[in-house]
């Protein structure tokens, strides 16, 4: 399906945009910016689409807000310039927003909040909700109280989580560029606009991966990789720039603008998704052949027997990843024994569990219904 037939269809939408598109240059918020967003989402909203708004920006208001010359280092200010800065993005939206008779909702998330199962589907059931009343979820990551150990390092996973969490048809992520190209724009004059691909496409690595390469400047690879997690639920992704006129209504009316990275797989049950989303895992669990052959063509369970090293420290219920001969991870799973107890019976059979633990738990060391294969 080509880009225009497939946004004409697509029902709900997840559009993350950067600090960079509804900021003056990171001094506060430009707020003619903000009311073209809602401006274009209200018509989205009037053609019978769901949307979803991931927006940045809380900082830099903050930051203005609280007159200080620049952006602070320290973690604990970087977190006062945000809880100030997002009563100010959330005002603007909801002022913007109003004029169209539309409602918004303010929601922060950290990874801790999709990490725990229950938290997870009470956000799902809450998002869903308030679209379902036609009001637009806004959510930001929760800097104010996030740390590095549960923080999504940048919007655009946040975005494509968001995708996966709703079960959304497309994310748009919207940048200061026009795409994903060919070749550093900016030192090739062969370098092309990619119009489409898909999100699994090896070469895409390749090109992110030189020193100063167009993908590997500002952020590309997050997008990149951001694409791929929502493709786990089926979502295509649009990357393209958000200083083009009218780029939500023009992009869903039929035109083709920037990058379009198709998933091109079947998505994912639910609970595995969820799996496959963690952005932190616990521990690693390394296997060898036979056992990542089983995994990821089988559709099998995974056994100690089939275990050749452990690392990482955790309980049972832990998501762990799982790592073939090669170093690459294949899946990731909730573990049924601890770390101590993974190692202790790791390369065993099952029927060696009872012996060499003294119970069993379970026979697997995870279940292939709490599997998700990446």
């Amino acid at each position: 399906m080509t880009e225009p037939q497939f946004l004409n269809k697509t029902r709900k939408l997840v559009v993350k945009v950067g600090s960079s598109l509804v900021t003056n240059h990171g001094a506060g918020l430009d707020r003619n910016a903000i009311k073209s967003w809602a401006a274009q989402i209200a018509q989205l909203i009037s053609s019978g689409k769901e949307v979803v708004l991931v927006s940045s920006g809380a900082v830099a208001e903050g930051v203005q807000r609280l007159g200080w010359p620049r952006r602070p280092n320290s973690m604990h200010e970087l977190q006062a310039a945000a809880a100030v800065g997002q009563m100010g993005l959330i005002e603007a939206y909801e002022s913007a927003f109003r004029v169209h008779n539309l409602h918004t909702a303010q929601i922060l998330l950290t990874h801790a909040d999709l990490a725990d199962r229950k938290r997870y589907l009470n956000a799902r059931s809450t998002i869903r909700t308030l679209l379902s009343l036609g009001v637009i979820p806004i959510i930001n990551e929760n800097d104010t109280v996030v740390t590095d150990e549960i923080r999504f390092g940048d919007n655009d996973t946040l975005g494509a989580l968001v995708t996966n969490l709703v079960e959304a048809d497309c994310l748009i992520i919207l940048t200061d560029i026009d795409g994903l190209f060919s070749a550093d724009p900016r030192k090739s004059v062969d370098a092309v606009l990619l119009n489409e691909r898909f999100a699994s496409d090896p070469v895409l690595d390749a090109m992110a991966g030189g020193t100063g390469s167009a993908l590997g400047k500002g952020g590309m690879i997050t997008k990149i990789q951001a694409a791929r997690r929502a493709a786990r639920s089926g979502a295509d992704t649009i990357i393209a720039s958000g200083h083009v006129s009218n780029i939500l209504t023009r992009l869903v009316g039929g035109e083709s603008i920037g990058t379009r990275l198709i998933a091109g797989m079947n998505p994912l049950a639910a609970k595995k998704q969820w799996l496959a989303d963690h952005v932190r895992i616990a521990g690693r669990i390394h296997v060898d052949l036979g056992a990542a052959n089983a995994i990821q063509t089988g559709g099998k369970s995974l056994l100690p027997i089939g275990v050749t090293e452990v690392s990482g420290d955790f309980e049972r219920g832990a998501v762990v990843t799982c790592i073939s001969p090669s170093g690459t991870e294949i899946a990731r799973g909730l573990i049924n024994y601890s770390a101590g107890e993974a190692r202790l019976i790791l390369g065993k059979s099952s029927e060696s569990i009872r012996e060499i633990l003294g119970y069993v738990d379970e026979d697997e060391l995870i279940h292939r219904d709490n599997l998700a294969v990446l």
